[in-house]
């Protein structure tokens, strides 16, 4: 259904959302997307960070230790 939009009804749909809500609503809107995103390119971020320390913490050494040798 959604094949059959091109670029002439694209720019329909955006001259209709831009007259509905206005150009102040839809910039406010457009920055809290993007620090939504920003936000969640940080958690994504600390998580792996987390997921690495808790992978480092694993991987001891192990190997085994020398005795003193008489």
């Amino acid at each position: 259904m959604l094949n059959n939009i091109g670029l002439p009804g694209l720019l329909l749909i955006a001259v209709v959302v831009l007259v509905l809500f206005g150009r102040g609503k839809i910039s406010s809107l457009m920055g809290e997307v993007g620090k939504g995103i920003t936000s969640f390119k940080r958690g994504v971020s600390e998580g792996q960070n987390e997921l690495d320390d808790a992978h480092a913490d694993g991987a001891r050494d192990v190997t085994p230790e020398e005795k003193d040798k008489v």
